[in-house]
């Protein structure tokens, strides 16, 4: 069993880029492979701008992406429009819509409904929200009927982030998307600080950063042995001479991290380690965490990585996907070989928009027979491919 507040089951986005027009179902693990500026890196930010939404920072995210004329697709779109749906237990799924138009030189929330299907006899969904530009309207528990806000309403903010939590379904939607996590390529410079010294406080994540890294990996050792074995397990699965990790003082409250390694008499320090071994770690305590958020975007984990590694981390990542909804872009080849067509979602062009196909959608049987998925990937049988 998925351990999150909610499942997606689906997305579908208009307008946002070369995304002009995307249906896709939402799996537990998905790995986006294409050429560049086939849509992966548009996708993730699609999902950060639903997770703004949730949690009252549309403004500040569309004004850091250069306003919603800069994202909008290219003289094809007039507006940005994203749909999703929850699942919930027992209950028919929660589907929230939004929509946002440039207005002046900047935008309105020209739509956004957020509805469920509760009676089988009756046609119209029953309405959470229902907001259109400035008639704003919420379901209110009291007066058993949709009713305008008796606040100032921030017409740049939507309402799912701003309307009274009083239904737990819709507050468990809100959470999850608000909640939607985005890692990039780790930064493992010389001053990173991945490398530096840590407090020794009680991180359960290892950071965007790395700036919980050893801090959450001396936490697990304290507080789930048998967990930290695992990683340390997973670390000498990749790593042969690996022996422990260790995590000595350096001042009051800090702690460092030694990795030792049976090749040499004196451990190794963290700021020592190199790119791609500080980077595999943090890769395995992020996705070993049982605490991740429900939804989680990595883009392009191999950076780095020796090939022989990325076995390791296929393996990763469908143990993480058990926690989240786990959603990588990647350019590595070598990566697919260690995946499954139901996890690979082919990105492509065609007429300069993204298309979005799910790898088992194609007929593979008999190529897989012969090939490993890497392979029928390069000999351009799914697409995919510059």
């Amino acid at each position: 069993m998925v351990n999150r507040l909610g499942k997606f089951e689906n997305i579908s986005v208009k307008g946002y880029r070369r995304l002009e027009n995307i249906n896709l179902e939402m799996r537990d693990l998905t790995v986006m492979i294409g050429a560049n500026g086939s849509g992966k890196t548009s996708f993730l930010d699609v999902l950060s701008i639903l997770s703004a939404s949730a949690n009252g920072s549309l403004l500040d995210t569309l004004q850091r992406k250069g306003g919603l004329d800069e994202i909008l697709t290219r003289g094809k779109a007039q507006e940005l429009e994203i749909t999703t749906s929850m699942q919930v237990e027992h209950y028919n799924p929660l589907n929230y819509s939004l929509t946002v138009t440039p207005r002046n030189l900047s935008y309105q929330i020209s739509s956004e409904t957020l509805t469920q299907r509760r009676l089988r006899n009756v046609n119209a969904p029953f309405k959470y929200i229902d907001s259109h530009v400035l008639d704003v309207k919420y379901f209110d528990q009291e007066n058993n009927k949709l009713v305008r806000p008796n606040w100032e309403h921030n017409p740049f903010e939507t309402s799912l982030s701003q309307v009274p939590k009083m239904y737990q379904e819709p507050e468990n939607l809100r959470k999850s998307l608000s909640s939607c996590t985005y890692y990039g390529a780790l930064d493992v410079s010389e001053k990173s600080l991945v490398r530096l010294p840590q407090a020794m406080r009680p991180a359960k994540l290892p950071g965007v950063k790395g700036e919980n890294l050893v801090s959450c990996l001396y936490y697990l050792k304290e507080t789930d042995r048998d967990r930290f074995e695992m990683v340390e397990d997973i670390i000498s699965a990749a790593f042969p001479d690996f022996e422990r990790l260790n995590f000595p003082p350096v001042a009051a409250g800090t702690i460092s991290m030694t990795w030792t390694d049976r090749n040499f008499s004196q451990p190794i320090y963290v700021h020592e380690l190199s790119e791609g071994t500080l980077r595999f770690l943090w890769l395995v305590a992020l996705l070993q965490s049982q605490n991740l958020t429900t939804i989680t975007l990595l883009d392009e984990p191999e950076v780095s990585l020796h090939p022989e590694l990325l076995k390791h981390l296929a393996y990763l990542m469908r143990e993480a996907s058990k926690h989240t909804q786990l959603i990588v872009a990647t350019h590595s080849d070598r990566l697919i070989r260690f995946l499954e067509p139901k996890e690979v979602l082919i990105c492509d062009l065609e007429e300069g928009m993204a298309k979005m196909t799910w790898a088992d959608t194609f007929d593979l049987d008999k190529w897989l027979e012969d090939y490993t998925l890497d392979q029928v990937w390069a000999m351009n049988v799914i697409g995919g491919r510059p």
